[in-house]
């Protein structure tokens, strides 16, 4: 593996818990942390900060779709969730609260690490998606901005559309500053065309 994955990893029984922390570093993964309790567990995330929580479901402390709850709201890991019980409902509610992947005991060790990369590569793609939603949000409000600027201009400076244009974009090259900086400036009345 080129880059270091960390995971953190929550099973009441400590022989599965100790298998999965031998097998998981013999694939290169390496092990931030494990406990036997759910509650623990999101102190260690906390403390810890794993690409990868692998998590069972019937934990002391807190049940693992609990913990997953919390870790998707305050984390950005991807979670896997380990389960004894492969009912439907339990497979919906762990994917309602953020698992990406998910293995049913006994697993076989070879299913471990594709269970690891497919949680990682879904949540890669999840915050590839986020972040695109984010920089269109941010482009959108970007155009909204200067177009009230413009808007500002062509109304008390008595500029066309298109010199209310050029005048934002000419200040933005010279100050070196953004276009949005500009018309925020325009917008807070401070910016004007000289006469």
């Amino acid at each position: 593996m080129v880059d270091e994955v960390r995971v953190a990893l929550a099973e009441d029984e400590a022989i599965i818990r100790l298998d999965l922390r031998e097998t998981l570093e013999e694939e290169g993964y390496t092990v931030v942390g494990d406990t036997g309790r759910g509650d623990e567990m999101l102190e260690l995330v906390a403390a810890t900060d794993p690409d990868v929580v692998i998590l069972d479901i019937k934990m002391p402390g807190m049940d693992g779709i609990e913990v997953a709850r919390r870790i998707a709201r305050s984390h950005d890991a991807a979670v896997v969730i380990l389960t004894a019980f492969s009912q439907r409902d339990l497979i919906d509610q762990a994917i309602e609260a953020g698992a990406l992947a998910y293995l049913v005991k006994p697993f076989q060790r070879s299913e471990l690490v594709p269970a690891v990369e497919i949680a990682r590569a879904r949540h890669r793609e999840m915050r590839a998606l986020t972040d695109q939603a984010q920089t269109l949000a941010d482009r959108l409000e970007a155009r909204k901005t200067i177009d009230r600027a413009r808007g500002v201009l062509m109304d008390e400076a008595g500029l066309t559309e298109a010199d209310a244009f050029r005048f934002i974009q000419q200040v933005a090259m010279n100050e070196r500053a953004s276009m949005v900086d500009v018309a925020c400036q325009v917008l807070d009345g401070g910016r004007r065309p000289a006469s």
